[in-house]
């Protein structure tokens, strides 16, 4: 699937059409759903290669051990279910069957974050990042747009071992074009300055980009860094970012335990930095309209940019 740059695309509708392209390429790829698959779009996967498709029902821990099990059969299990319910019903299974015994399962959180389109604010999934990440043996991203979200089910199938992808339910524009690729523990320059460090992930890096693009031309050097691997983080590339002296993170997440907690422990350690993390403050989320929500929660570009502003003039001074 080919994707135009600009284009408004729902990452869970790439990841979808993903599993059905490498599907004949990865016979041993199975695809199992607790009851979500219209919802996360592995149906598609379901309606191509049926008899490689696990419908288990509202039964996460399950769905979950199943995987687990396949996976000592030689099998690469890919488990696409809501992130709330994945990462907190079956945590005991994650961590256990999982993490701790290197299980080569593949896990999709889809409705990462705020957009949960009315589903409820139980839905709205602010933690997975944090839950994840601090999961020995665990490989953690948060794609940008459809083109990485697609390129990271390929990278998942590739990578020998436990791997946690999130997405988000609503559209998102394609940032990235055909030439994009995606490592483990690499982060993606978008712009280089002097002045401020924008380091974002996932659906807020091309809001992000707007926010980057006002600040240039009113006169600030501004560095931007998408981060999508969460867990290895980029090392290098946050020391690098850190010399400017003020960096903001940008997430769909809480600020504690996601990229902002991620780049405050290395930045405390390795090259101390004035940090300011962009992102859900400690709180349970509302449900409601997207924008208006983000907006309320300081994630609109023009949030962003009111908060760097502020945060720049604070560091002059």
């Amino acid at each position: 699937m080919k994707y135009q740059q600009g284009q408004i695309v729902e990452q869970r509708a790439a990841i979808g059409d993903a599993l059905v392209e490498f599907g004949g390429d990865y016979p041993d790829l199975v695809v199992l759903d607790p009851d979500v698959a219209a919802s996360s779009r592995s149906q598609a996967f379901g309606k191509k290669y049926p008899q490689r498709f696990y419908e288990v029902g509202i039964a996460e821990q399950n769905c979950v051990g199943i995987a687990a099990g396949l996976s000592s059969l030689g099998y690469i299990p890919f488990v696409s279910a809501f992130a709330t319910f994945l990462t907190h019903r079956s945590g005991d299974q994650i961590r256990n069957s999982i993490a701790h015994t290197r299980a080569n399962v593949k896990l999709n959180g889809a409705y990462g974050g705020l957009p949960t389109g009315g589903a409820g604010a139980t839905h709205a999934c602010f933690e997975d990042l944090a839950l994840m990440r601090v999961l020995p043996n665990m490989v953690v991203f948060d794609p940008a747009d459809a083109v990485e979200a697609r390129l990271l089910v390929k990278l998942a199938l590739d990578t020998e071992g436990p791997f946690y992808l999130r997405s988000v339910r609503c559209g998102v524009p394609v940032v990235f074009d055909e030439s994009y690729r995606v490592e483990i523990g690499k982060a993606v320059w978008l712009r280089e300055g002097r002045d401020i460090s924008l380091i974002s992930t996932g659906m807020m890096t091309p809001r992000v980009m707007g926010a980057a693009d006002v600040l240039t031309k009113q006169g600030i050097s501004v560095t931007h860094i998408h981060m999508p691997c969460i867990k290895p983080l980029d090392r290098e590339a946050v020391i690098k970012a850190s010399q400017t002296g003020l960096i903001i993170t940008v997430e769909n997440h809480s600020v504690i335990g996601g990229l902002g907690g991620a780049v405050a422990e290395l930045c405390s350690a390795e090259f101390p930095s004035r940090i300011k993390r962009l992102g859900f403050q400690d709180l349970f989320l509302e449900s409601g309209d997207d924008e208006v929500l983000f907006d309320s929660y300081g994630l609109s570009e023009q949030k962003i940019i009111n908060a760097a502003q502020d945060a720049l003039r604070n560091h002059r001074n």
